[in-house]
């Protein structure tokens, strides 16, 4: 042999040392057959016999460790060749750690081949056999025992252990011990490895473990590699991912975050009550005090705290002028003058004005022929510049839209659990009520007539067959099911599949069930069933998308079974989407319709939630109608003052009042004609949300201009339309104040990025300010026709017919509710005692919403979305009890990343050799830390199974030798060649070309018992070839999320995806690849908002508060006192409907924070007229000032948009819609409350205690501008 032939005998014996004894076999070659095409082995009691040289390129490939002197071994050729086709199923599984296959190659070798058999082999029984062939007589050794070291056992165990099976997201151990992986140890895996029962051994080797010598045997106990070494020079230790040594500590996820408190109590709770009596103590001190005080110096206590005198004789008077004083007089005059001219102008030409304004409403309203609405939720919740949008299209783009979920929850109530007593011993296993062997036929009937629903689509049948996913069609074209049935092939027979004789029961369904949830991609379940568990459409059904209610991973504790249709999407085909849509509907009709009363069925579709949505839009139309019709009639009727039974149809003002509404809708109409030309669709927010708002404001609008005009009395010598614009100039600053303002705020909003609050603020913006247009103009010429008919008696509605003349003309009077204000409501308000009571109320409301501020709950549950008799809702509840997985999530490689080049692959797999720190390997490291990382498996790795799948020691890379084409393992014919020499080179991973080579093949490879890693099913969208398969584009790596259930689970888990996928980028990029790695599940998109929803809202309301701060300044004329004071009550209410909201339970979302928007508009008309008209008071005091403002404004507030918004309000309460009786009612009813009592208690008496001193130049304007008149009387009022 030479130096160099000793030298390899010595390195191979030092790589597997074996004690030196007398070489003596047990068996030789193959005898009868044992069962199908199994053999048994030729009893054999001689020495070794030198392998003939065709044998030596196996046992170079099988067991290096015997290849030297002259191969003399107890096994020919076609022991190997069997031996070889036995290991195919492990090496498969096992070899992307090298030392793991390393430890059982050597078991298997020791056993089949070693010379020195005798030692640790012992024939137990035997039977004669005649060789058809030689007509010899030969002996087949049917039993044996196999005496194991014990720490050989676990040393191979311990490096095999923690092997992942890539496709599968479990422990190889799972499919190869015959039990749950956590279940499997050394003992009971090589017991099941050498069972005949498990269909792959031929006979029965009864493994015996003991370190000493027993029995005069000598246990085999070699040398083994623990799964951090090294085999050889070539191949390295196994990766982190299968070898948890190599790895280090476990990681640990970051401990939660310490519950702030303070005293044992929540800190916030704590903090704003210590300032609320802070506050009290200072407040109630200081009025104590200046109470003391004035009782010294005025004697009187009931002189105000404020005495500065407005007019008369006071000093105050005779003060010099602020220097800001003039410019504001000056503003408030050009705009008194400018509305009076118009509205004289207005009451003058009513023809020319309705004429033009009935123009423009039709001329802007034409525009709702090119109308859109937007239905689909990811364009009304999802910003398309968004990252999670962006993200989404680029998926879609790449891999193909997510699929349509058609999904069933199946219980059966009525049914017991029933033991299971596995053959031939073993403790029971109890088998939940759906697992019930008659049950699972009833739901098998029930999933076949599913797929056999037909539709009808432009007079063509659509089945399920034509919409659902194939993966590996043409060649087959199976539907995707998941279902617990897949794992007995969608068949009755399987179910039904018995093995067994008159006393036992061998193998049934149970053990079917058993061996398919561990290893759910096995093609033989290894028991004397042999029957397949992978699906009929080619893939693998996780146990934990088909079971539900189990407990740990005892999948045969479930109390439900979830069947799952995947369904084509088709985003950019609306024809093949309206045909999937069609199969739902019959689908959706089929199972509401479906009666067994043993099967409890909850049930979704893709289209259930939109079709719910639009049920209970259209259910709830007549209570919205309701409500409108409710504020209608109120408006209508409160508009009149009677003075009389017999002028009621005289001084009503019914048809004012439909006018006026009518205007309100018209603007509405105009701003979603205007937009929709300009091409921006419409959502139902904006449809349910601005009819209702625009009302608010306008209908404020009307009372106060009609109601001022009718407490005015016209001046001698003036004309209607004189007096008109007179009223108009005083109140048209008011109601241009605060429809500026609402304006403002609303285009400021539209800066958002959240769809909702962006577009609702667009259409919102445009039609307050056209229903302050259409006001000014139709409505005042209309105000002004309308008092020409009551002046000349003439009846509302019938305005031809004439009243009876009782004498009496139209003169100015006051309501009942104004003199409430004026003599009742407004002195008691404002009394010395009360204010301090208000103070500190509303500062204790607003301490207390301060309090729970951060505590309101953020997200929207999907379930409030649905009708209270909806069977969605079931559906979520049963979901949330019965799910075990979350919803898939795909990490995705942007394209460009080098795939063929071995520092490139290192970056993402997590086989041997691949980085610690990899693509592969950070996920498997999130998965380990569920609870925190909410990632609940190891991904599928394509690169990892395409890397076994390309080994020259598998079956499953093979090419005709003739014409290089690819030669699938189960085909049988001997020009099939391995892709890859079994050399050190071809040992190694493909790169370059033979990378890009072989990877078309693996993907189009279907699995087979003779290769189960063809990538077909698994991942043929799992990968984008670019060029004609030259290069490697976009890919994914597939996991699942935890079980997710409310708003917050969904929020944390984008959020933590995002974080893993930001570590794994920077993480590759710090080694030269500069492509994103990012997270993609199908709820990104709609869950994405609530990652920034706080610093949107607070970006929102902060510009609608700045913007109202701004044009409050400016159109009060540089009062920035009165602007602050203004600014900070509506805060209030902001912050106090937050307080609501927590109270409630409304959640912060998109909806919530368009109602919070226009709460800060409709707050506007709260508080906005009554500073206004204390700013422009003419009283001697901040409390008289205060007192004027509120009787003169209060009144018109109070029975304008209070009491029209709370009886249309009071309706919503009877919804049926959860969102709306949440969303609208409750939230509408905050807005409104926090909004009058603010507006009418809270801000009358912040004004009285620190309101901006009066503007005395603006004094002088009024004096001068009424001296002399019948008016100067009412400046002392």
């Amino acid at each position: 042999m030479g130096a160099r032939g000793w030298a390899l005998g010595l390195l191979l014996l030092l790589l597997c040392p074996v004690q030196v004894f007398s070489q003596s076999c047990i068996w030789f070659g193959e005898c009868g057959i044992a069962s199908g095409d199994k053999r048994y082995n030729c009893k054999y009691s001689g020495p070794p016999k030198p392998l003939p040289k065709d044998g030596y390129d196996l046992v170079q490939e099988l067991c290096p460790g015997f290849f030297f002197d002259n191969v003399s071994l107890c096994c020919d050729v076609q022991q190997l060749q069997t031996l070889k086709d036995n290991l195919q199923l492990p090496l498969q599984f096992l070899s992307r750690c090298p030392s793991c296959f390393y430890n059982l190659m050597n078991l298997f070798c020791e056993l089949t081949c070693s010379p020195h058999q005798s030692q640790f082999l012992n024939v137990t029984a035997t039977e004669d056999y005649i060789d058809p062939d030689t007509n010899q007589t030969r002996t087949n050794v049917k039993e044996l025992q196999y005496y194991i070291g014990q720490s050989f056992a676990n040393a191979m165990y311990n490096a095999c252990r923690d092997v992942e099976a890539p496709s599968s997201n479990d422990k190889a151990l799972g499919l190869l011990c015959g039990r749950d992986a956590d279940t499997c140890n050394a003992t009971n895996w090589i017991e099941y490895m050498f069972n005949k029962d498990n269909g792959q051994a031929p006979f029965t080797i009864t493994p015996i473990f003991s370190d000493l010598p027993i029995h005069g045997m000598e246990p085999m106990r070699n040398a083994t590699k623990a799964c951090n070494e090294s085999v050889d020079e070539v191949t390295g230790p196994c990766s982190c991912q299968d070898c948890s040594i190599v790895c280090g500590p476990k990681p640990q996820p970051p401990p939660p975050p310490v519950p702030w408190r303070l005293l044992g109590w929540d800190a916030m709770y704590v903090i704003m009550w210590i300032t609320y009596m802070a506050f009290l103590v200072v407040f109630f001190g200081a009025c104590f005090a200046v109470w003391c005080y004035r009782k010294r110096y005025f004697v009187s206590e009931y002189t105000p705290i404020d005495s500065n005198m407005a007019l008369g004789g006071d000093t105050s008077d005779k003060g010099e002028i602020a220097c800001c004083d003039p410019l504001g007089t000056c503003f408030e005059g050009c705009l008194r003058h400018l509305f009076t001219r118009w509205g004289a102008f207005c009451v003058q030409r009513p023809g020319y004005v309705i004429f033009f304004s009935l123009v423009f409403i039709a001329s802007c309203s034409s525009g709702l022929v090119f109308v859109r609405l937007t239905t689909n939720p990811v364009d009304l919740w999802s910003a398309p510049s968004s990252q999670a949008r962006l993200e989404k299209e680029y998926f879609d783009t790449h891999f193909g839209p997510f699929f349509r979920t058609e999904q069933l929850i199946i219980q059966a109530p009525h049914t017991g659990k029933h033991p299971y007593s596995p053959y031939p011993s073993g403790a029971d296993v109890p088998f939940g009520p759906p697992l019930d062997k008659e049950i699972l036929h009833q739901v098998l009937d029930l999933q076949i007539a599913i797929e056999n629903i037909t539709a009808y689509y432009n007079n063509e049948t659509v089945t399920l067959g034509d919409i659902c996913l194939a993966p590996l069609s043409p060649y087959n074209k199976n539907c995707t099911i998941f279902s617990v049935l897949n794992y007995f092939q969608n068949s009755h027979a399987t179910l039904d599949h018995i093995v067994g004789d008159d006393f036992f029961v061998y193998a049934d369904y149970h053990t079917h069930f058993l061996y398919c949830v561990r290893a759910p991609a096995s093609l033989n379940d290894t028991s004397l069933l042999h029957d397949p568990c992978l699906g009929t459409f080619g893939g693998p059904v996780f146990p934990w998308l088909v079971l539900g209610g189990y407990d740990d991973q005892n999948y045969n504790n479930a109390t439900a079974l979830v069947i799952t249709f995947p369904v084509n999407n088709y985003y950019d085909d609306p024809e093949k989407l309206q045909r999937a849509q069609a199969w739902e509907k019959e689908f959706i009709h089929f199972v509401s319709n479906y009666k067994n009363p043993n099967l409890t069925i909850s049930f979704t579709a893709e289209r259930s939630i939109e079709d719910e949505l639009n049920r209970e839009s259209n259910s709830d139309v007549f209570t919205i109608v309701i409500s409108y019709a409710v504020m209608f009639l109120y408006i209508s009727l409160a508009l009149g003052h009677i003075r009389g039974c017999c002028r009621f149809l005289i001084d009503s003002k019914i048809s004012l009042g439909i006018v006026g509404i009518l205007i309100v809708l018209s603007s509405v109409s105009c701003s979603l004609g205007i937009f929709s030309y300009i091409g921006i669709p419409l959502t139902l927010i904006v449809i349910e949300v601005i009819p209702f708002l625009v009302l608010a404001v306008g209908v404020d609008n009307i009372f106060i201009l009609v109601q001022t005009y009718q407490r005015d009395e016209r001046l001698q010598g003036e004309t209607l339309d004189q007096q008109l614009g007179r009223v108009l100039g005083e109140v048209a600053p008011s109601m241009f104040l605060s429809s500026f303002c609402e304006t403002t705020a609303f285009f400021l909003g539209a800066l958002s990025a959240m769809p909702a609050v962006h577009t609702f603020s667009l259409f919102a913006g445009l039609a307050v300010f056209i229903d302050f247009l259409l006001q000014m103009t139709c409505f005042v010429s209309l105000l002004g026709m309308d008092i020409r008919r009551q002046e000349k008696n003439r009846l509302d509605i019938l305005c031809c017919v004439q009243g009876a003349n009782d004498g009496r003309s139209v003169q100015a009077s006051e309501s009942c509710l104004f003199h409430f204000f004026k003599n009742s409501y407004s002195p008691l308000l404002l009394k010395d005692w009360m204010r301090p009571l208000v103070v500190a109320i509303f500062v204790g409301l607003l301490s207390f919403s301060v309090a729970v501020l951060n505590k309101v709950e953020i997200g929207l549950d999907q379930s409030l979305s649905m009708p209270d008799d909806s069977y969605v809702i079931d559906y979520f509840r049963s979901l949330g009890q019965y799910l075990h997985a979350g919803p898939p999530v795909y990490f995705v490689v942007e394209e460009g990343h080098d795939y063929t080049s071995r520092p490139g692959q290192n970056m993402v797999c997590g086989g041997m050799g691949c980085d610690n720190d990899s693509l592969v390997q950070q996920i498997f490291n999130a998965a380990q830390l569920d609870n925190y990382t909410r990632i609940g498996f190891a991904p599928s790795s394509w690169i990892d199974d395409y890397f076994d799948w390309v080994k020259p020691q598998s079956s499953c890379c093979r090419l005709y030798n003739a014409t290089a084409q690819f030669c699938n393992a189960s085909v049988i014919d001997p020009t099939c060649v391995r892709c890859r020499a079994l050399t050190p080179e071809g040992k190694q991973r493909p790169q370059g070309g033979d990378f890009m080579r072989f990877l078309p093949m693996f993907l189009s490879d279907n699995p087979n018992p003779k290769c189960g890693k063809g990538g077909h099913a698994a991942y043929g969208s799992a990968v984008n070839l670019l060029g004609n398969a030259t290069g490697v584009g976009a890919t994914y790596f597939m996991t699942y999320h935890t079980v997710l259930q409310t708003s917050t689970d969904y929020i944390d888990a984008l959020r933590k995806a995002r974080l893993v996928a930001d570590n794994i980028t920077r993480t590759m990029s710090a080694k030269g690849s500069n492509y994103r790695v990012f997270p993609y599940s199908v709820f990104y998109v709609f869950y994405e908002q609530y990652l920034t929803i706080i610093e949107d809202t607070v970006f929102n309301l902060g510009v609608s508060l700045g913007s109202i701060f701004l044009v409050t300044m400016v159109v009060l004329g540089c009062e920035l006192w009165s602007a602050v004071i203004m600014c900070a009550t509506i805060a209030m209410i902001l912050v106090n409907m937050f307080g609501v909201m927590w109270l409630w339970g409304i959640s912060l979302n998109a909806v919530s924070l368009v109602n919070l928007v226009m709460s800060c508009g409709i707050s506007v008309e709260f508080c906005s007229h009554i500073t206004r008209a204390f700013t422009v008071s003419c009283r001697k005091s901040r409390v008289d000032r205060a007192q004027e403002a509120l009787a003169h404004m209060g009144s018109s507030i109070f029975s304008g948009i209070t009491l029209t918004k709370f009886g249309g309000i009071a309706v919503l309460a009877f919804a049926k819609s959860q969102i709306f009786q949440i969303f609208y009612f409750r939230m509408y009813l905050a807005m409104v409350l926090l909004g009058a009592t603010h507006g009418l208690i809270f801000l009358p008496v912040l004004l009285s205690y620190i309101g901006p001193s009066v503007n005395k130049a603006k004094i002088h304007s009024t004096r001068e501008r009424y001296r002399g008149t019948e008016r100067d009387r009412l400046l002392n009022f």
